[in-house]
């Protein structure tokens, strides 16, 4: 799906393009792309690169095409082993042609619209637009940690009350959620060093800058401090499910000890040998008696040795 905005003074749809506008392309079918690259003589491995779930954040130039891929937050709405993930968003620019290119409908560049409509400001250029998008890629990378965060409390209050596999297996892909947004939001501050150095940037960008840097950094420490006690967490549910066991399998020696005397009591006197009490009435209430005494003395004596 394409889209036409006109990014002057307010960001406000057009019907066809125009030049200095913003073409924003969402999840593109091979007519899109062909489109694309036949009309603005895009590099076709550009396209190819953006649709790459795995790309890294990057820049590159090609026959005056400048083609910036950023990793943006992204959510699956389906199970998954990685419910918040990271996407390659590609930003392809040439004089008067800016195009946007991501292969997922994210609620990132929904909003990022929303807002600069609101804003009124529309972008001063390319380069501005550039920089709000990196800027609004870190303040949604926050959004979806404090999301990350709420699930986290909500497993632990769970294995409060039970410690259960499915907790621990969602504990398990939220730190791996956490560690592709780590790496993708040190990708994307690398990208940006670089490009303060290679795009033309004026005070009111540097100003810009500086509010994605503290924003990035914020997120990059955040998704640091939620994995690093993600990973605390699980060490410690683990040590607890080890200790369980180690008390369960004590629990069930003790018993197997307890209940071994009174076996051994009933398989000597069962046996077919001279006792002294095969005529008696009375001999089996004392093979009886004798085994729950028994039994008793080994249960006082593994309760005092906290072996039960």
């Amino acid at each position: 799906m394409k889209t036409f905005w006109n990014t002057i003074g307010n960001l406000t749809p057009l019907k066809e393009w125009e030049p200095n506008c913003w073409i924003q392309v969402t999840c593109p079918t091979d007519e899109d792309r062909q489109e694309l690259e036949e009309k603005f003589n895009i590099p076709d491995y550009f396209m190819s690169d953006i649709s790459d779930t795995d790309e890294r954040a990057r820049y590159e130039y090609d026959d005056g095409w400048m083609l910036i891929i950023l990793r943006i937050p992204y959510v699956k709405e389906i199970r998954s082993r990685t419910p918040y993930t990271t996407v390659p968003l590609g930003i392809i620019h040439k004089r008067d042609v800016t195009i946007t290119v991501c292969y997922y409908e994210t609620n990132m560049m929904l909003d990022f619209v929303s807002f600069q409509q609101k804003r009124g400001e529309g972008f001063v250029d390319y380069v501005d637009m550039i920089f709000r998008l990196f800027l609004s890629s870190a303040v949604w990378y926050l959004k979806r940690l404090k999301q990350i965060s709420a699930l986290i409390e909500r497993a632990k209050r769970n294995l409060d009350k039970d410690v259960n596999n499915e907790s621990l297996i969602g504990l398990s892909r939220l730190q791996d959620s956490l560690t592709y947004f780590i790496t993708s939001i040190r990708g994307n501050e690398t990208l940006l060093q670089k490009l303060k150095i290679k795009l033309q940037v004026d005070e009111l960008d540097a100003d810009l800058i500086e509010d994605v840097n503290i924003e990035m950094t914020q997120a990059r420490e955040t998704s640091s401090i939620y994995s690093n006690i993600l990973e605390s967490t699980m060490d410690t549910y683990t040590s607890v499910i080890n200790n369980n066991m180690n008390t369960i399998m004590r629990t069930l020696t003790s018993v197997s000890i307890i209940l071994m005397f009174p076996t051994l009591i009933a398989s000597l006197f069962g046996m077919n040998l001279v006792n002294g009490m095969e005529t008696k009435p009375w001999g089996f209430i004392i093979a009886l008696i004798l085994s729950f005494v028994v039994s008793g003395l080994s249960w006082v004596f593994l309760r005092h040795k906290r072996l039960i």
